[in-house]
């Protein structure tokens, strides 16, 4: 109990504060001043001019007059007779004390001159004297010095702020700008995140469940004259869950993680990345068995110029250095992995993917739609779903998408049946949540004339006919000229998951996007800016078809991708860059007269197409099979659409909700 009572009375004392030191400091600077502007040895004073000052001695106002030193100002006392006579309103309380005049003055010899004189005269009857100017050396101390002390007590205010984290987050100050920023993440129960968390990459979640095993048994591989890994390289697309596996990885090992993104090593002081690399190994060798995490390494890892111009990499350079001597710096059974996640593997440096420094390169793909259903399992946990939804059907209508795109399309989901204050979410809800995750927000307010309306529908209608006759374009799944976003219209396919693709399956799906402008030409007789997308897209493809992919006539089995950036010349010459300009102007212009010769023959299709889309302004697939038939090919693609259009809404649900 005593020893709680002094506790209680240790905390009831006032702590000694360094800003109270400042507070007295100004407080005492402040009386200095006022108390020493004007005021000086005794009395009440003011400032004259010399003019003046020469008009009270010639008047006989001066009782003695005292001369500072080193030029400094002259102190003229006053006679008590004539005190109201030089200070008009009095001298307030200090009335009696011996008052005076401060005059500053040039030359010392005609000061002598005029005191000498009008003491012959008899005006000035008193003494001159001379005195050092000591009568306010502190104030003019402050006044020579007030500078750099100021400088030096608000250097050490804003250090003492920055130090104590309230001038800057995480308390960082000019003193530990050489530190890591790495963030340690301790293992805790409530937050700690498991391969059970990390839904799909079952190839991914493979290789690292061994770093796990590396890290909670090292004797196991050890025992065999095994090595354990010093690091791996998590490579993918953005969102794909790279970051959550390495999360992953920590958790079930039950060690810390250093989290750190390769940002955090480039600074603008020279040397700063190469001494945060240097604490963030000190401090992982100290907690040990630990990882290391470095999200986009690429930042500081990206290969170095063989010809820097004027050193403007030598920072980012030599923190690239130190991380690679680091990595060697350390053994192999030290207990420290390093993880590090990029999605752009092609430009870092030669020496940071070789073995010893990051032994596996781990992929981490986009998830195929068996893995895009487990992830929407994990991602609809929280969410108050409809009894009645099918998974299956979300995974087939989300080609493409990386886990974070189906986090993004569940909550978008949920927003908007809680903008219909719908008590679940439904079906529904998630295909307005793709279709505006992939289009935009419907703009159902832009105002579009009639001659607008139609050109669009005919150009939507194109794309629609067309690929419903070629074998390899993608299936249609519905139409729309509502706009969304910055498009006026827009359809949406069920890509097949290949994993490689033909020559005769680029250019259907080339002739496929061409059929929109086509359709613009042949129906309307004018073409418009609203293929400028598709253009953009079949200009792409064909340059990669030729220039890269070899699938060209002229120049067969050729490539001409250059990975190295800083490789300024093309690989090819002049000639060979005209040939392959002429190559894709002439594929661009065989698949655009393959599209307009297909709409030419299903004109009349096209046309009842086009109509219903003005109509109603969503079609689906069924609308465009009743019009043409069955389409000749059925593809796997095609059999899930099939399979779900017993649960999609009828076209009467749909132009209910649409117009």
């Amino acid at each position: 109990m005593a020893e709680n009572n002094n506790n209680k009375n240790n905390k009831k004392k006032p702590r000694f504060n360094l800003s109270w030191f400042y507070v007295v400091i100004a407080v005492a600077l402040g009386w200095l001043f006022f108390n020493s502007n004007g005021e000086g040895e005794g009395g009440a004073s003011k400032q004259a001019t010399y003019s003046e000052f020469k008009q009270y001695v010639e008047k006989g106002y001066a009782s003695r007059i005292v001369v500072y030193k080193d030029q400094g100002p002259l102190n003229m006392y006053v006679r008590a007779e004539h005190i109201r006579d030089v200070f008009k309103n009095g001298t307030g309380d200090r009335s009696g004390e011996e008052p005076y005049v401060i005059v500053k003055y040039g030359s010392i010899d005609k000061l002598e001159e005029f005191i000498d004189e009008q003491q012959q005269l008899g005006h000035f009857k008193g003494e001159l004297t001379y005195k050092e100017q000591d009568g306010n050396t502190l104030w003019h101390i402050l006044i020579n010095f007030g500078p750099f002390l100021f400088l030096i007590i608000f250097w050490m205010f804003i250090m003492g702020r920055m130090g104590s984290g309230g001038g800057m987050s995480g308390g960082m100050n000019i003193f530990n700008v050489g530190r890591s920023r790495a963030q340690k993440v301790e293992v805790d129960e409530k937050t700690k995140v498991t391969f059970a968390d990390v839904a799909g990459q079952a190839g991914a979640k493979q290789e690292v469940k061994e770093i796990v095993e590396f890290l909670k048994n090292p004797k196991k591989f050890t025992d065999l004259g095994g090595k354990i890994p010093k690091g791996a390289l998590l490579v993918g697309p953005p969102g794909t869950g790279k970051t959550l596996l390495a999360k992953a990885v920590a958790g079930e090992a039950d060690v810390p993680f250093f989290s750190m993104s390769g940002s955090d090593f480039v600074e603008m002081f020279v040397g700063v990345g190469a001494s945060r690399v240097r604490d963030l190994f000190r401090q992982a060798k100290e907690a040990s068995p630990c990882i290391i995490f470095i999200d986009e390494i690429d930042a500081v890892g990206r290969a170095r110029a063989r010809n820097a111009v004027m050193g403007g990499n030598d920072e980012r350079e030599s923190t690239l250095n130190q991380l690679l001597t680091e990595m060697d710096g350390f053994g192999t059974n030290s207990g420290v992995i390093i993880l590090a996640a990029t999605n752009r593997a092609d430009i870092l440096d030669k020496a940071l993917l070789r073995a010893g420094r990051f032994d596996r390169q781990i992929h981490v793909d986009l998830p195929d739609v068996n893995e895009r259903k487990a992830i929407f399992k994990v991602h609809l946990r929280p969410l108050k779903i409809d009894k009645d939804l099918d998974i299956d059907f979300l995974a087939r209508q989300t080609p493409g998408f990386s886990g974070a795109d189906i986090a993004n399309v569940c909550n978008e989901a949920a927003l908007i049946a809680a903008r219909h204050n719908k008590t679940s979410v439904t079906k529904d809800d998630f295909l307005a949540a793709v279709d505006r995750i992939i289009g935009g927000l419907e703009k159902k307010t832009k105002v579009l004339t009639v001659e607008e309306k139609r050109t669009i529908a005919l150009h939507e209608a194109g794309h629609a006919t067309i690929s419903w006759h070629l074998q390899y374009a993608n299936p249609l799944v519905k139409v729309t000229i509502v706009p969304r976003g910055r498009a006026l219209g827009a359809a949406w396919y069920l890509p097949e998951e290949r994993q490689i693709t033909t020559r005769e399956q680029m250019l259907d799906e080339m002739c496929s996007l061409l059929g929109g402008r086509a359709a613009e030409e042949l129906f309307t007789g004018h073409i418009s800016s609203g293929a400028m997308n598709d253009l953009e897209r079949v200009t792409k493809q064909a340059y990669g078809m030729i220039a890269y992919m070899g699938m060209s006539d002229r120049l067969p089995n050729l490539c001409y991708y250059n990975n190295d950036e800083y490789q300024f010349q093309r690989p090819y010459s002049e000639q060979t860059a005209q040939l392959i300009d002429q190559e894709v102007q002439k594929m661009i212009a065989e698949q655009y007269a393959r599209a307009k010769q297909l709409l030419t023959e299903k004109q009349q299709g096209h046309a009842q197409l086009a109509q219903l889309l003005v109509d109603r302004e969503v079609i689906f697939a069924e609308d465009v099979e009743r019009i043409f038939g069955p389409r000749p090919w059925m593809s796997r693609a095609d059999e899930i659409i099939e399979e779900a259009e017993e649960d999609e809404p009828k076209p009467e649900d749909h132009e209910s909700q649409t117009t």
